[in-house]
């Protein structure tokens, strides 16, 4: 049989098929049912369709090269994440998957090709979530699926929703809360809008990847109750609101078993449980046994590797793996084909619309900042104020963060560029001393692979002087704060999610110089992730939270200072005053509990181990904080705007005979400019038999833009799901009897409005 290994799938199959009967109609896929295709698959075929063609990746070890087919590895899209097999005489296509998260993540570069192909840098999902607008993030998920299916992909690797447990989980910047809620409604439009134009998604990391350390290999010990009210909460909602093609199955373990090795969390939960209709496949390199992933529902082996190859061959070989396995993983994979544009033979032009799409990005970006602080209405400035900006990141702004999130745009636009562009005027001394200061830093360094994040260069000292200088000459000073992030590491807590010394003293000497002239200072946070920020904001008059926006970055935080864009995004994550705040910190991120081997061996799969201790149950974000009434800088749902909104009566409604209760409330813009008002409604459930929250977000609305004194009102249905936990004994959804509070709330924190309700009995919801 290793004979077989020399010859691609197609080769292999001619000749068996030649030997038969040349005369024979070969079944084509499309055409034909599926069944009569994988019949005709020749047990070699079916193997190289249940794995990826390889990736290329410099030194890898031999059991992780690309399988020995007889085909190049290579996607007909340069740049993408990985590709399928194709078995052209049964008319099956190689199906192309590409990241990511915030953008289509493919080469801008083509042997013998002098075009360029770039792509649209979108804003974080974390920004995208502090929209609290599913409408713009459907939008975003169009733009990004057009592009997908214009340079020729099939599946495009993303939304991710993994949880914010701790703001030093390194890929944060890629998912969107620590709300399960807020999450898997965002997951759920942004899927819905990719796969509206023809291309498949598939939502990650499932689950439990909440942090890179370690990643896997480390075994992640949850409850049952936090992992279903927390965990798997939003990815159920994505599932079943938008049905996915696919679902990435996660690196680590839960409870000891890899989550790609599970047939409970793959097979039973999400299958069964939830009705989910496509494929499964693995996180590249993902788990550490094919044949136990092929049995619990894991469908599709990326990137694939030699390694897989000879094992699933051996086991059939030997009768540990009976064929008829591969048939029913191979049924789901084709029928995904069937879908695609691969199979469709769509003609791909190699061209989206990318101004379009700029646009899209500009504006998710402006609705999606959160304006922290606004002291004395510092923000928006006013037309012909003098700016002076400080902080390296004013003037090379993070659009996105580093491995699967990054995107290769043609440009991305700085806040100087942006201000410039909306008619302000800067002190071109300072901005060119940034400029040639960050150029001749940037020169020295070495650059990283693109999946690691990129050195940061060194924040630029600048003298007393140059500010008292500077002062003079201008209006209002804008420092920007920004942080980078990526695959592979999590954040550090020095100098990263607290402020360097270099930082805090920049924002002191500014700070003060500018206040002694009776002069503003605004600081921008150009983060992927949450920071500290109560030991400093008294010294500033405002603070914007950009996140990382995307390409059009500055135009985005011109919109938004110049009060063109009135902000009204809301924290979708918990600002803590300190990172020992966060119930999670608490043996973060874990301990080894086997030696670790070789540094490059262990980030594909490695032989130590590794586990963390998830401590804090469902005291996740502001659950914990309100709960435990702990002080926060900012509460989660916290933002601020150029206007104010009032909250009218609560009106509450159950229909005899339904177990919904329908709730609305009337938002009026009181203030003087328009805007958007997010109204958050939480349910304070009775605490009986379960220890519950303070109270738990259960439903969110954003109005439309409201003009000064108009009004708008809002609906919400609340159902028995919504006001149940998990209970361990019955191992159901458990609704208590008792009084339940329904709180309308322009924050988790600053509730506006609240309406009682009475559940006379308990009730069982199963699974």
């Amino acid at each position: 049989m290793k004979l077989l290994h020399l010859f691609s799938p197609t080769l292999f199959g001619l000749l068996l098929f030649s030997t038969s009967s040349a005369a024979t109609e070969l079944p084509q896929l499309g055409k034909d049912s599926i069944q009569s295709v994988i019949t005709a698959l020749t047990q070699q075929e079916k193997i190289s369709l249940v794995m990826g063609t390889g990736m290329d990746f410099p030194g890898l070890p031999d059991e992780f090269q690309a399988p020995v087919v007889g085909s190049s590895n290579k996607s007909r899209v340069p740049g993408a994440a990985g590709s399928s097999f194709a078995i052209e005489r049964l008319g099956i296509p190689e199906l192309v998957l590409v990241d990511g998260p915030a953008g289509v993540r493919i080469s801008p570069r083509r042997e013998d090709d002098d075009n360029r192909y770039f792509s649209t840098a979108f804003p974080i999902a974390t920004l995208v979530a502090s929209s609290w607008d599913v409408e713009l993030a459907h939008k975003v998920g169009v733009a990004m699926g057009n592009e997908s299916k214009e340079y020729g992909a099939d599946i495009l690797l993303a939304p991710a929703l993994n949880i914010h447990r701790i703001p030093l989980g390194g890929r944060n910047f890629e998912y969107y809360s620590e709300d399960p809620l807020v999450s898997g409604k965002m997951a759920a439009a942004m899927t819905r809008g990719v796969q509206s134009q023809g291309v498949g998604t598939s939502i990650k990391h499932y689950v439990a990847n909440n942090h890179e350390w370690n990643r896997n290999v480390i075994d992640v010990k949850v409850g049952q109750r936090a992992l279903r009210e927390i965990y798997l909460r939003g990815f159920e909602i994505a599932i079943k609101e938008s049905q996915p093609w696919t679902v990435m199955s996660s690196y680590n373990k839960v409870n000891g078993t890899y989550t790609s090795e599970s047939h409970e969390l793959l097979t039973k939960i999400l299958r069964e449980q939830w009705g989910f209709e496509g494929l499964v496949m693995t996180d590249w390199f993902g788990g550490a046994d094919a044949i136990a992933q092929l049995k619990a529902g894991n469908d599709l082996l990326m990137p694939g590797s030699v390694g897989q190859q000879n094992t699933l061959q051996k086991a059939l070989d030997n009768g540990d793996l009976d064929e008829a396995v591969l048939d029913k993983v191979l049924e789901k994979i084709l029928t995904v084909m069937l879908k695609s544009p691969a199979h469709a033979s769509y003609q791909y032009s190699d061209k989206p619309d990318l101004a379009k799409h700029a646009q899209v990005a500009r504006s998710a970006a402006a609705q999606g900042m959160v304006l922290l602080q606004n002291n004395l209405t510092t923000l928006p400035l006013k037309k012909g104020q003098k700016i002076a900006l400080f902080g390296n990141g004013s003037y090379q702004m993070i659009v996105g963060g580093t491995g699967s999130g990054h995107v290769n745009s043609a440009y991305a636009v700085s806040l100087l560029e942006g201000l410039t562009h909306a008619g302000f005027v800067g002190h071109q001394t300072l901005h060119k001393s940034y400029q040639t200061y960050i150029s001749t830093e940037e020169a020295k360094q070495v650059p990283q692979p693109f999946y690691l994040p990129q050195p940061v260069v060194a924040e630029r000292v600048v003298s007393q002087q140059e500010i008292g200088d500077v002062a003079l000459q201008s209006d209002i000073a804008l420092i920007t704060i920004s942080r980078n992030s990526g695959e592979f590491a999590d954040r550090e807590v020095e100098a990263d999610f607290y402020l360097s010394d270099a930082e805090k003293k920049l924002i002191r000497s500014v700070s003060q110089r500018y206040h002694d002239l009776d002069k503003k200072v605004v600081v921008v946070l150009n983060v992927g992730g949450v920071i500290e920020t109560a030991s400093w904001r008294d010294h500033v008059d405002a603070i914007l939270l950009a996140w990382q926006p995307g390409q059009e970055a500055g135009h985005a935080l011109a919109d938004v200072i110049s009060g063109q864009v009135n902000p009204s995004g809301k924290l979708a994550a918990t600002f803590a005053m300190e990172i020992q705040d966060y119930p999670s910190y608490e043996g973060f991120p874990g301990v080894v509990t086997e030696p670790r081997s070789a540094e490059l061996k262990s980030i594909m799969r490695g032989d130590h181990a590794a586990e963390v201790q998830y401590h804090d149950g469902i005291w996740v974000g502001y659950r914990a904080f309100n709960t435990r009434k702990i002080d926060t800088a900012y509460a989660f749902g916290f933002g601020l705007s150029y206007t104010q909104f009032s909250y009218g009566d609560v009106q509450l409604t159950r229909q005899e005979g339904s177990d919904s209760v329908q709730v609305s409330i009337e938002i009026t813009n009181t203030g003087p400019r328009a805007g958007k008002e997010v109204v958050q409604l939480y349910v304070s459930a009775p605490k009986s038999k379960l220890e519950k929250p303070e109270a738990e977000l259960r439903g969110f609305r954003k109005t439309n833009l409201l003009q000064p004194k108009q009004s708008q009102v809002l609906s919400f249905t609340i159902n028995p799901r919504d006001l149940s936990s998990y209970d361990l004994e019955s191992q159901q959804w458990l609704v208590e009897a008792g009084s339940y509070i329904i709180k309308l709330a322009a924050s988790s924190t600053d509730i506006r409005r609240a309406v009682t309700f009475d559940q006379k009995k308990a009730v069982y919801i199963p699974l």
